[in-house]
């Protein structure tokens, strides 16, 4: 069994993979001041209530944005499982040519939902991350990673609303029956949608013009199967994209002899 680690700005998302089988799946706040042991004690009550065995697992593999919780993580696992991590982009790389202007520059995230989205799906390909920020990817015919657009996700735009507008509330973000809302939180809730909505097919819009009009679209992250109903906006939703494509990164870089 393999333990990939998916370290967002909001949550860590645990994936156990047996084999090709994804066995269990639990997920963690990203604090930036977590602990080891928070981390090490969480994960080995979740295999507890599982019935797994933590030594059964044979390899960690961790992609990570957030730096700041990254020792922590990485010293769990040592501690815990008593294995040395794989982490993206320090001691295992992704196998994916990347024209970016500094390619250091593009997180781990981005580039292995780009990375499995290609491998699952083929190119060219549009990849709709809906996170604590929302990005869209540009992948080639080819293979390559092209670049994309960095927006703020829904979420984290509704929040910043609530916080800085005094009268506003703190809204539940769910498709309204109608656009047209009859007081603050119905209205609220149609700007977050249609607004969010119409801001995703004017970005995939102008991408298709720099990778094809044939681009397939591929939608990931908490947040994509709010807009899965709009007809032709999306041609798939995976929502463990990013889990399949760290295991994805660590079997070609075994497969290689890179680890």
């Amino acid at each position: 069994m393999i333990l990939v680690i998916d370290i967002g700005n909001t949550t860590m998302e645990f994936g156990i993979y047996e084999k090709e089988e994804l066995t269990g799946v639990f997920r963690l706040g990203s604090k930036r001041d977590i602990t080891s042991d928070e981390v090490g004690l969480f994960a080995t009550q979740f295999f507890e209530y599982k019935g797994l065995s933590i030594k059964k697992i044979e390899s960690v593999i961790i992609s990570s944005v957030v730096p700041q919780i990254n020792y922590s993580v990485c010293s769990a696992v040592r501690k815990y499982f008593n294995l040395e991590p794989f982490v993206i982009g320090e001691n295992i790389f992704c196998n994916m040519p990347n024209l970016y202007e500094n390619p250091k520059e593009v997180g781990a995230d981005r580039i292995v939902d780009s990375y499995a989205a290609y491998k699952k799906y083929g190119g060219p390909l549009i990849i709709v991350d809906f996170g604590t920020a929302t990005t869209c990817e540009a992948v080639s015919a080819n293979g390559e990673y092209l670049g994309g657009i960095i927006y703020p996700g829904i979420k984290t735009s509704m929040d910043a609303l609530y916080e800085k507008a005094a009268k506003l509330p703190k809204i539940e973000i769910i498709k309204p029956a109608f656009a047209l809302g009859n007081n603050t939180v119905s209205s609220m809730q149609s700007g977050a949608y249609y607004g969010y909505l119409g801001a995703i097919e004017k970005m995939v819009k102008n991408l298709k013009t720099s990778v094809g009009e044939e681009a397939k679209v591929v939608a990931t992250g908490g947040f994509a199967r709010l807009f899965a109903e709009e007809t032709g906006l999306f041609d798939y939703i995976d929502q463990r994209l990013p889990l399949e494509g760290i295991k994805m990164v660590f079997e070609e870089a075994k497969k290689n002899g890179e680890i």
